[in-house]
């Protein structure tokens, strides 16, 4: 579609048709078989002169036979409510100030929803339609956009029931019976109060966390980390919570590269990892803390980023499920909670700069590896 120029001042102007000309697009290089999204194209006459690959795929009709054919019958489109959309919308016979339509969900024949929107093209600003350029894109990807989050809204009502109802129903009996309840009662239900309490504020976090991620807004803020030592933190409190020590095996290969991270962010992930080995896997937990290659392109030596490897002996996670391991509500077969920590730590990697897999770990459990970028902060470099 050519598109008017200005001239200087008191310069004659050259009127050209607004209309889109065949060469346009083969002498900007671009086949319409290559866009993206589906376009079609009708005449003045409303005959279909351009029917591109994208919207063959989309309305299931050969490009050879919609060509040629009144628009309306190549793309028979309905609303919502059934009816049909070009006798609706009346592109060439209605109002003569309309320009376009804009994009809505719309049927084809089977019931299959796309989102279509037109632009109408007239050789005067009130004059007769000349053109009607249509785009049309699949449904798909907003339909599993908008599944997620029925299922994320669904699933923290899930999360939140349970916590709420517990915390309403103890503190409404202690309100009520409070003389009736011994101490030793009394302390049993405000800690499992307490509990619940921390449950709801953990899901908030997962929640702000998951929003921070998709929009790509994760803040890191750097300080430097003794990993190891952070490992080594959290087995002390699985021990102090009744677990073995000899459940958990902590191998650091020193000396490690300095490596800069957000501490509170790195507890997280190893929080959620090590949770995870310890209980879903069985055996021995292994933690293996080396140096290694850095993830991205760095000019700070060989040994540019550090790797946590977390394993266990368990039944580990079965392969055709290793895909899906870091997407959200994933959960294995005697998972609980409400499937985010993977997605979450996922993001949190990334945001570092770096990556984390899962595969199968030596003793057949499963091994999750993520390696950071031992980067310094801006104002250090």
């Amino acid at each position: 579609m050519s598109v008017g120029t200005s001239s200087a001042p008191g310069a004659q102007r050259t009127a050209r048709p607004p209309a889109p000309r065949p060469g346009d697009l083969a002498e900007l290089g671009i086949d319409p078989d290559q866009l993206p999204d589906g376009l079609v194209v009708a005449d003045e006459h409303g005959r279909v002169i351009c029917f591109n690959a994208a919207a063959a795929r989309i309305a299931a009709v050969p490009a050879g036979q919609a060509l040629g054919q009144r628009l309306e019958t190549a793309l028979p489109l309905e609303d919502l409510e059934g009816r049909r959309w070009w006798q609706l919308t009346d592109p060439y016979g209605g109002l003569a100030i309309r320009v376009r339509q804009p994009e809505r969900n719309l049927l084809l024949p089977g019931g299959r929803e796309v989102l279509v929107s037109a632009r109408y093209v007239r050789t005067e600003p009130t004059g007769p339609v000349h053109r009607v350029v249509v785009t049309l894109r699949d449904t798909e990807a907003r339909r599993r956009t908008e599944r997620s989050h029925a299922e994320l809204i669904a699933t923290v009502a899930h999360e939140l029931r349970s916590p709420l109802t517990s915390v309403k129903g103890f503190t409404a009996t202690l309100l009520a019976k409070w003389e009736r309840f011994t101490d030793d009662q009394k302390r049993l239900m405000l800690e499992t109060v307490d509990a619940d309490a921390d449950r709801v504020t953990r899901l908030i976090a997962e929640l702000l966390d998951i929003s921070r991620i998709d929009s790509g807004r994760l803040e890191v803020r750097r300080q430097p980390v003794d990993i190891g030592a952070a490992v080594g933190r959290h087995i002390q409190a699985y021990v102090a919570a009744g677990q073995s020590a000899d459940r958990f095996l902590l191998r650091v290969q020193r000396p490690l590269p300095d490596l800069w991270a957000d501490p509170d962010k790195v507890d997280q992930v190893l929080s959620n990892l090590l949770e995870n080995a310890v209980r879903h896997g069985e055996g021995t937990v292994t933690i293996d803390v080396t140096p290694s290659v850095s993830p991205r392109e760095r000019e700070n030596g060989e040994n540019a980023a550090t790797s946590v490897t977390v394993s266990d002996e368990g039944p580990g996670i079965p392969e055709e499920s290793m895909n899906r391991v870091f997407t959200r509500f994933w959960r294995g077969s005697k998972r609980g909670g409400t499937g985010l920590g993977l997605y979450i730590v996922k993001g949190i990697v990334e945001a570092h700069g770096g990556i984390i897999t899962v595969g199968r770990a030596p003793g057949g459990g499963a091994e999750f590896r993520f390696t950071l970028p031992v980067a310094a902060p801006a104002y250090l470099t």
